[in-house]
């Protein structure tokens, strides 16, 4: 009798992971290291080194225990890593709990590290800033080629929605990606499959997990559009909501993708020999494209990429689409854009 259907859809969904991460970067023999210019990152005679970023939840115990299950039958390495966050009393403990879950699966290296939690963008942006910067540390100490993720299908359903409330363009309703970070280092399995297929699956092999308890604290944004925006939702329009979010996240993504693709290629041509921008060649591209092409030049020119939003490219828009003279825009970055003799010009200071 094989493995119950939940266990079966999360292996088989690690396992085109592991496959995917094998072929970018399969085991090196010590005779090719010797090569004069090969290169990988895994160290000579070893498999590549993957790790699950594992809170304790439902989600990451069924991703760390399908790892587990499946690395040794590629010849993968397999590690864990939790994130003490300190946000609740006892945390620590609960980072030691997982920690030994972890080591009955027999993942190696598995550790936790605690992180400080600070307040810009918000307690929720913070956490996570703290919570990546923390995993690419253990990566690179570990010289791990890839960390799995725990999100779902009902995570990017929300994601899409609280994209969808910034108003902030396709970008944002194109969700979380199956593959981000450096190199494509952040994997996410989990993306075509429900919530409540970690859940059996956790529940069917009799693995502990843990339930955040800031998950249902309506404090939190996504926890109100998880537990009050989608089922209204559902409610409203029948089930299926949260499979067409997800849709539409990876159309979204898709259309992004090729716009910014067109954007970059594009973009040399609107410059001129000095490298300003030309009002005429902007204003003849689809706004969609020159709204790419400007949010590229503010960043080239210093602006931060988080905190430049949809706005402040509307603005920027506005000196090439509806200029009457007016003045300097001000970016986020001390960058200041100005319209000069038919050219937008992009300085910091």
């Amino acid at each position: 009798m094989g493995p119950h259907p939940a266990v079966a859809a999360i292996r088989l969904a690690v396992r085109r992971v592991l496959h995917d991460v094998l072929t970018l970067h399969p085991p090196v023999s010590p005779a090719s290291v010797a090569v004069p210019g090969a290169a990988s990152s895994c160290a000579p005679g070893r498999a590549p080194l993957v790790l699950v970023a594992c809170s304790g939840g439902a989600d990451s115990m069924a991703l760390a225990s399908a790892l587990a299950f499946e690395a040794p039958r590629l010849g993968i390495r397999a590690g864990g890593v939790t994130v003490d966050h300190g946000l609740q009393p006892g945390s620590d403990l609960r980072a030691a709990e997982v920690v030994s879950r972890l080591t009955a699966f027999d993942l190696d290296p598995v550790e936790a590290v605690r992180v400080d939690v600070g307040r810009e963008g918000g307690p929720e942006a913070a956490a996570r800033d703290a919570r990546y910067a923390a995993l690419d540390a253990v990566a690179e100490r570990h010289g791990a080629v890839a960390i799995l993720l725990g999100h779902t299908r009902d995570d990017q359903a929300e994601t899409v929605l609280l994209g969808l409330a910034r108003g902030s363009g396709i970008r944002s309703l194109s969700g979380m990606a199956t593959a981000s970070g450096v190199g494509g280092r952040y994997r996410r399995p989990f993306l075509g499959l429900d919530r409540q297929t970690a859940r059996k699956a956790c529940m069917v092999q009799s693995l502990p997990v843990w339930d955040d308890p800031h998950n249902a604290d309506p404090a939190y944004t996504r926890s109100r559009v998880r537990h009050e925006a989608l089922p209204v939702l559902e409610k409203a329009l029948g089930k299926g909501v949260v499979e067409a979010l997800a849709r539409t996240a990876q159309l979204s993504r898709d259309d992004a993708d090729a716009l910014d693709s067109w954007a970059a290629a594009v973009e040399t041509s609107v410059r001129d020999d000095s490298g300003d921008l030309e009002v005429a060649k902007l204003y003849a591209l689809p706004p969609a494209v020159r709204r790419r092409v400007l949010r590229r030049a503010a960043i080239a020119a210093g602006c931060p990429a988080g905190s430049l939003f949809a706005r402040h490219l509307e603005e920027v828009d506005r000196l090439i689409t509806g200029w009457r003279g007016q003045g300097a825009i001000n970016l986020p970055g001390r960058v200041a854009v100005r319209r000069q003799g038919g050219r937008l010009v992009l300085r910091q200071g």
